[in-house]
């Protein structure tokens, strides 16, 4: 059909509504028999000003196009008519919602321009793990209960999502099948009244049917192999883990089996505005081979979607070992199988393709290096892109354990990122966290005059780059530097650029810092997991900030492009460093000073008195700043520290003690701008110290003041060095 003749049908035959613009007069024409372009229309109608009254001066139009192609939308402004048309509901919906930007950036109706846009990255999905069985125990978690069972929450979280054009809301938990059925066969098994499951029940046909309001995909992502504690109790199986530990042996018996077989049917069906299923191969499974917990999958997630009256779609979590144990590694063997099982499952009928196939990028720390350097359990071979699939997209999900309170926004990061992945075999990405969930905001010290009420509205720049440049890594900076301005006028000018320029901190940082799991790397607080307390301390491991001699002795995550502290040592006493080709750690450093430097400089006379949300922008920015100097000037004092270890010469350790009591100058200075606006604050990271149940952990809080006297330490390692021949 032409386009034209598809909008005046539209024109003729459905409803439409008045609002005002920018004293204009609108009508939008919308087919309100969908429940997409009802949401359009009234997303557009709270950002006009209403104004009932007066003759329509321009018409707004949507319209149907799929030869565009699904989610890519155009809008066009002609003869004070703009339509936007959408090779989908879900592109309808952006084609809104860029209409809807240009109007709160302040562009006038009939100075709109006309545009085409289309999606690259076909899945730009959110990972969110729900506070009710989290994979870790911490009150960082479990304080988000309440917020997280408000479905004006939601609301909020959903808009978000759609404004910035992420698709996919991805819900982790343990065991969530009785947060949402009572099981037909085992009710027993429900650890809720009648009452109580019927609010669990509202709450989650809410988000499902917000979310396809805003055609927004929703995923269920239970961990396995775990059951309630009533069932465990009640069919004596699963005693070994009535407290739900992430990681435990498996309970393989039959009547678990058929309990979650049926559970997943049951909510499939009971749930129809839910997209689909998804599955992960490691917490509660250990014992188990590869070949083992592929088979436990089909015959119970697998088994119950297809036993469900409906198709959906499936998430396939690649599994992290090729060993019974969770941290094992990575084998070509181990792939083989698990692409010959997700393409059986692609081929069985009931399952709506394609398959997303979920890699982590860099471990838990996607925010590090665009470069893959490794997945969970290590090395990834080419077995699940090579040949190119036909009936899965590889997806990886970029974990972020590693700064959730200091906001953060790099563009040429993520665009860097994403394109790093355009390619034939990739689909797309889950971002988010398993140690953070971005709800209920415990981390600003008085909530008084600030213009955000959610923890993810602190995040509004990190959600909105993902989101965009997923969709379109070539969106131009002006989209997120325009948001400033919105937000803070003239005040807001120049801080994407120093956004940019401080948010290098973390990503410094965890590039030259290796890690792996979540607690090996807590970036915004300068801490780390030190594996060697198991031999200074037998109770275990502890995460503690990062000192001089870790520094030293720890390599790079990107070793491929960096060279270490001691690597860059032994080159200058070798004579060597005329032949590297890495990025060496002084190149680091002066990167670091060079871009905190003039972040600080771009935000030194910004006034902040009387506008608290443009503070914090602000304080962050310094924060993020002063962190990434005191990096600079530990690197350069660990390199004169081991210097002078190795080669002797008392003007190196005086020169490391002056980098050190530099280091810890600006380290002071981020704890005196964070001190009065942050809380000390519950960190999951914190929750499994020495080898204690979190329950004796829960207590400990982080905020850079605490940990300044480790920080201090480091003069002090520098001040009593010794020279070793």
């Amino acid at each position: 059909m032409n386009r034209k003749l598809l909008i005046i049908g539209i024109i003729v035959f459905v409803m439409s509504g008045l609002i005002g613009c920018t004293g204009s007069s609108v009508h939008i024409h919308f087919d309100s028999n969908s429940r997409q372009q009802q949401y359009a229309a009234t997303m557009l109608q709270k950002t006009f000003n209403i104004n009932p009254a007066g003759r329509a001066s321009y018409e707004v139009a949507f319209a149907i196009d799929t030869a565009l192609g699904e989610e890519a939308f155009s809008l066009s402004n002609e003869s004070r008519m703009i339509c936007i048309t959408g090779g989908d509901e879900r592109g309808l919906i952006y084609g809104a919602h860029s209409l809807a930007e240009d109007i709160r950036n302040g562009i006038p109706l009939e100075k709109v321009q006309s545009k085409n846009e289309k999606p690259r990255m076909a899945l730009r999905a959110v990972k969110y793990d729900l506070p009710w069985d989290t994979y870790r125990h911490s009150e960082a978690l479990s304080l988000h209960s309440e917020t997280c069972k408000d479905t004006t929450y939601w609301e909020a979280f959903l808009d978000m999502m759609a404004e910035n054009r992420l698709n996919s809301l991805s819900l982790w938990n343990l065991h969530p099948y009785p947060f949402l059925i009572k099981a037909k066969n085992f009710p027993e098994a429900s650890p809720f009244t009648d009452e109580e499951l019927t609010e669990w029940q509202a709450l989650f046909r809410a988000i499902f049917r917000m979310a396809k309001d805003r055609a927004i995909d929703t995923y269920i992502i239970p961990f396995n192999i775990f059951t309630t504690r009533e069932f465990s109790l009640a069919h004596q199986v699963g005693l070994h883990n009535l407290d739900h530990h992430h990681y435990v042996a498996g309970d393989t018996s039959e009547v678990t089996k058929r309990y979650i077989r049926e559970s997943v049917t049951q909510m499939l069906d009971e749930y129809p505005d839910l997209t689909g299923m998804g599955l992960t191969l490691g917490e509660g499974m250990g014992g188990m081979t590869p070949h083992q917990r592929e088979q436990w999958m089909r015959e119970t997630i697998i088994e119950g979607m297809r036993l469900a009256n409906r198709k959906s779609k499936l998430v396939h979590r690649i599994p992290f070992s090729s060993t019974t144990e969770s941290l094992g590694k990575t084998t070509v063997e181990m792939e083989q199988l698990t692409r010959q099982a997700i393409e059986a499952e692609a081929d069985l009928g009931f399952v709506e393709g394609p398959i997303w196939a979920d890699l982590k990028y860099n471990w838990s720390h996607a925010h590090s290096t665009p470069t893959l350097i490794k997945v969970h359990g290590g090395e990834l071979f080419d077995t699940y892109y090579s040949p190119v699939p036909e009936k899965y997209k590889v997806t990886w999900t970029a974990r972020n354990e590693d700064f959730f309170c200091l906001r953060w926004g790099v563009p040429a990061f993520v665009r860097a990122h994403v394109k790093e992945n355009l390619k034939p075999y990739i689909g797309g990405y889950f971002i988010g966290s398993e140690t953070y969930i971005p709800a209920k905001d415990y981390f600003t010290k008085d909530m008084t005059g600030v213009d955000w009420k959610y923890a993810f509205e602190r995040q509004w720049l990190f959600y909105k780059l993902w989101g965009r440049l997923l969709y379109d890594p070539d969106t131009n900076d002006e989209v997120f530097h325009a948001e400033f301005v919105r937000r803070y006028g003239k005040e807001g000018e120049r801080l994407l650029e120093a956004s940019s320029l401080a948010g290098q901190t973390p990503l410094l940082l965890a590039s030259t810092f290796d890690c792996g799991w979540d607690f090996t790397l807590y970036s915004e607080g300068f801490l780390a997991l030190n594996p060697r307390n198991r031999v200074t301390n037998p109770t275990g491991p502890k995460v503690e900030y990062i000192s001089a001699d870790r520094l030293i002795n720890q390599m790079p995550l990107d070793s491929v492009h960096i060279l270490s502290v001691r690597q860059y040592v032994d080159a200058l006493l070798a004579d060597r460093l005329s032949l590297v080709t890495k990025t060496t750690p002084v190149q680091v450093a002066d990167q670091l000073e060079e871009s905190c430097l003039q972040a600080l400089e771009l935000v030194r006379d910004i006034p902040v008195k009387g506008n608290t949300s443009l503070r914090y922008e602000v304080a962050d920015i310094q924060i993020w700043s002063y962190l990434g100097l005191h990096y600079a000037e530990k690197i350069r004092g660990a390199i004169a520290l081991h210097l002078y270890r190795t080669a002797g010469g008392e003007n190196h350790k005086q020169t490391a003690v002056a980098y050190m009591e530099q280091s810890l100058a600006y380290w002071d200075k981020a704890v005196a701008i964070s001190r009065p606006l942050y809380n000390d604050m519950p960190l999951t990271h914190l929750s499994e110290q020495n080898g204690k149940p979190w329950q004796e952990n829960d207590h400990l809080r982080f905020h850079w003041e605490i940990v300044r006297s480790d920080v201090a330490r480091d003069v002090e390692i520098a001040r009593s060095a010794t020279f070793s021949k």
